[in-house]
C-alpha cells in the first residue's frame, strides 16, 4: 500500500522547478531563409532588372593611306648575306705555331699581331747570314790594304822607270799587280752586298713567323692551335693546317639575291630595294642595287644581282645569313590635291540632326562624331574627317541610339541560329 501512494506521489508536477531552456534552432533557420531570399533577389536584379544596353553590330574603320607617295615593291626575291673582303689569314712560310691571339667573335685591327709560328730556325739562319757580311766586309777591307800599298808602289816605280833604274818589266808587273787587286776588291764589294741582301732575306724570313691581319674586321672562325704545323701549301694526310683564321669585315658585307631570267628586266641598276633578315621579320632595311652581274646561270635560268645596305657595320646582320629583298619603284610625289581618310561601311553613316554622323565604340559606351564624307566606293564610304584607322563603328544603328548609351555587341552565334530557324 505505502508502494503505490509513493508512486502516485511522484505523478505530481513541481511548479516550484525552473523552467528548461528554450530553443533558438528555429531563430537560426529563419535568419537563413531570409539571406537567401536577398541573395536571390540581387540576383534576379543583375540578370534582368539591371540595363544590358542596346545589341549591336560593329565594323572598323580602315585607313585609305598617304595618297600613294608609298614605293611599291616590283619583284620579290630571295639571297644571302656575303662579305665582300673576307680573307683565311695564313703564315707565308710553313711552321709550328707557338702561340695564337685571337678567339671567334674578336674584332682586329689592320696590321695586328693574331698568330707566331716557332722562329729558331729562321732566327739561325738570320745569324749565318749576319755572319757572312762580316766576313765579306773584312775581305774587302784586307782587298783594298793590299791595293792601296800596290797603287803606291806602282807609282814610285813609274818615277824610277822614267829615270832608267829599273827595268820596265818591274814596272809592269807592279801595274799588273795594282790591276788586279782592284778587280778583287770590286768583287769583295760585291760579296759584300751579297751577304747585306741575303741578311735583309733572312730577317724577313724571321718576320714571316709573324702573322698580321691583312685588314680590320672580326674574326669568324680559328683554324689552328699551338703546336699544330700550318703552310700556306696544301699538305696531305691532314696534319698540316693551311690557315691560321678567317677574318670579315663587317662593313663590306652586301647581299647577292638570283632573280629569274624572266623578271631581270624588272631590276635597274641603283633602283631602292627593302631587305628583310630571315632572323629579324619586323627589321626593313633600306637599300639600292649596285650592280647586276652580267652572266647568267644556265642550270637555274637566274641572274645574279649584287644589292647593298644602308645599315652597315650593325652587328645583326652576319654572312650566310637569309634574306628576302624587294626591289621598290621610284616613289611618286604625294599629289597637293588628295587628302588621306578611311573607309567605312556605309551602314555606319546616319543623319541625326540633318547631319552625317557616326558612333564609335568607347568601351560599353558609344561616342557620336560628325563627319565630313568623301567618295563613294561601292558599300564603302571614305570619311575625310571625324574618323581615324582602327575605330569601330556601329552598323545600322537604330533610332534609339545617342551620344553615351550603353550597348552590347550582338554574338554571331545567335544571328546564325535564327538565320537557320
Amino acid at each position: 500500500m505505502n508502494t503505490s501512494a509513493d508512486l502516485l506521489k511522484s505523478l505530481k508536477i513541481d511548479r516550484s522547478a525552473p523552467p528548461p531552456p528554450s530553443s533558438r534552432k528555429g531563430l537560426w533557420i529563419a535568419l537563413a531563409v531570409v539571406a537567401t531570399l536577398l541573395v536571390l533577389a540581387v540576383a534576379g536584379w543583375l540578370l534582368f532588372g539591371r540595363d544590358k544596353g542596346i545589341e549591336v553590330r560593329t565594323a572598323e574603320v580602315v585607313a585609305i593611306g598617304n595618297g600613294g607617295s608609298a614605293s611599291a615593291s616590283v619583284l620579290d626575291a630571295t639571297g644571302y648575306v656575303v662579305a665582300r673582303r673576307m680573307a683565311t689569314v695564313s703564315a707565308k712560310v710553313t711552321g709550328k705555331v707557338r702561340e695564337i691571339l685571337i678567339e671567334e667573335g674578336q674584332r682586329v685591327e689592320a696590321g695586328q699581331v693574331i698568330a707566331t709560328l716557332d722562329p729558331i730556325d729562321a732566327e739561325q739562319q738570320r745569324a749565318l747570314s749576319a755572319s757572312q757580311l762580316q766576313a765579306a766586309r773584312s775581305q774587302a777591307v784586307g782587298v783594298q790594304a793590299q791595293l792601296k800599298e800596290a797603287e803606291a808602289n806602282a807609282a814610285r816605280l813609274g818615277a824610277l822607270v822614267g829615270q832608267k833604274l829599273i827595268s820596265r818589266a818591274q814596272f809592269e808587273q807592279a801595274v799588273a799587280q795594282r790591276d788586279a787587286l782592284r778587280a778583287q776588291l770590286a768583287a769583295a764589294q760585291r760579296n759584300a752586298q751579297v751577304a747585306a741582301d741575303s741578311l735583309r732575306i733572312s730577317a724577313q724570313g724571321v718576320d714571316n713567323t709573324i702573322v698580321r691581319a691583312p685588314f680590320a674586321g672580326v674574326v669568324i672562325a680559328k683554324a689552328a692551335q699551338p703546336g699544330e704545323i700550318v703552310s700556306p701549301f696544301s699538305a696531305g694526310g691532314g696534319y698540316t693546317r693551311t690557315g691560321i683564321g678567317t677574318i670579315v669585315d663587317m662593313e663590306s658585307l652586301e647581299v647577292e639575291v638570283e632573280v629569274g631570267e624572266a623578271f631581270i628586266g624588272r631590276v635597274k641598276p641603283g633602283m631602292p630595294t627593302e631587305t628583310v633578315l630571315n632572323a629579324y621579320q619586323d627589321w626593313k632595311i633600306p637599300g639600292k642595287v649596285i650592280a647586276i652581274i652580267p652572266a647568267a646561270d644556265r642550270g637555274k635560268a637566274t641572274v645574279k644581282v649584287r644589292v647593298g645596305l644602308d645599315a652597315k657595320g650593325d652587328p645583326r646582320i652576319v654572312p650566310d645569313m637569309g634574306v628576302r629583298v624587294s626591289f621598290l619603284e621610284e616613289a611618286k610625289p604625294a599629289q597637293a590635291d588628295v587628302k588621306p581618310g578611311v573607309l567605312v561601311p556605309a551602314a555606319a553613316v546616319v543623319q541625326r540632326d540633318d547631319k552625317d554622323v557616326a558612333f564609335v565604340m568607347n568601351g560599353e559606351t558609344v561616342q557620336l562624331r560628325a563627319l565630313t564624307l568623301g567618295r563613294s566606293l561601292g558599300d564603302d564610304r571614305e570619311v575625310l574627317q571625324g574618323l581615324s584607322g582602327g575605330d569601330t563603328v556601329v552598323l545600322d544603328p537604330p533610332e534609339q541610339l545617342a551620344d553615351g548609351s550603353r550597348v552590347r555587341i550582338a554574338r554571331e552565334e545567335s544571328s546564325s541560329d535564327t538565320n537557320n530557324e
